[in-house]
């Protein structure tokens, strides 16, 4: 794990775009997320694990959209997790820290932490 978002909630759901995650831009960089890249989403209300993309939201917005497909993953007021991972050799994992940015029940950063153990 390179990072997660924990708790966030689902402000909205677009089925008729294209795909993707929208993410408030302010929560994307407490997470080194950067456009584009993979995410896994998980529902805390009913279980279900995906895989999307982020794109970049209105900073300081509150925004986590589930677009296109991942629009039937979830509702509106869900509790999700955002979790980006990334591969590096052996000895760089060792020694590499997640970090975990928890936020309120608007989305709003309260907290970013290295992941413990």
């Amino acid at each position: 794990m390179k990072s997660k978002i924990h708790r966030a909630t689902v402000t909205e759901a677009n089925i008729r775009y294209e795909g993707s995650l929208t993410l408030d831009r302010k929560l994307m960089e407490a997470a080194d997320l950067i456009p584009g890249e993979k995410v896994q989403v998980v529902n805390l209300n009913n279980g279900l694990r995906f895989e999307t993309y982020c794109i970049e939201g209105a900073a300081g917005s509150g925004v986590v959209c589930l677009n296109g497909g991942a629009a039937r993953c979830g509702l509106v007021g869900d509790p999700i997790l955002i979790i980006a991972y990334a591969v590096v050799a052996e000895e760089a994992a060792r020694a590499f820290e997640p970090k975990v940015v928890f936020v309120d029940a608007n989305n709003r950063i309260k907290e970013v932490q290295p992941l413990e153990a």
